[in-house]
């Protein structure tokens, strides 16, 4: 009994370990678009920044909906704190989940914000269809 009582143990461990329990990286609000140029994500990413642009146009920061010109005091906070950590603004990646439904417009509106803050790695979500 003893044996598999640890055999138990140490699966949940491992699945603790290796399951992604992130909230801010998903959210069912967002739609994500449908592409058949879409690639498995390689790697993870350096100093992620989740940005999620709804299909209203606001963006879910930290869980919380923001509008895209409102943006720019959040990613300026977050410009701060990787400096006062010793890196810089451009080794962020900067992962972008925009609604499948949301305009173009607006993803480049807030893919613009972001580069004037210093942010210039990018990485947008899409879901893969064959």
């Amino acid at each position: 009994m003893t044996p598999m009582i640890d055999v138990t143990f140490q699966l949940i461990t491992f699945f603790m370990f290796t399951l992604n329990f992130t909230e801010a990286e998903q959210d069912e609000r967002i739609q994500l678009p449908v592409s058949q140029l879409a690639k498995p994500v390689e790697g993870s990413a350096a100093d992620p920044i989740t940005l999620q642009l709804m299909r209203d146009g606001q963006v879910i920061y930290a869980g919380e909906p923001v509008p895209v010109a409102q943006m720019g005091g959040y990613l300026e906070n977050e410009r701060r704190i990787m400096l006062s950590a010793g890196k810089q603004p451009s080794e962020a990646t900067v992962i972008m989940r925009a609604d499948g439904r949301a305009r173009t417009g607006q993803v480049q509106e807030l893919i613009k914000v972001c580069q004037e803050r210093g942010f210039d790695r990018f990485v947008l979500r899409a879901e893969y269809k064959e």
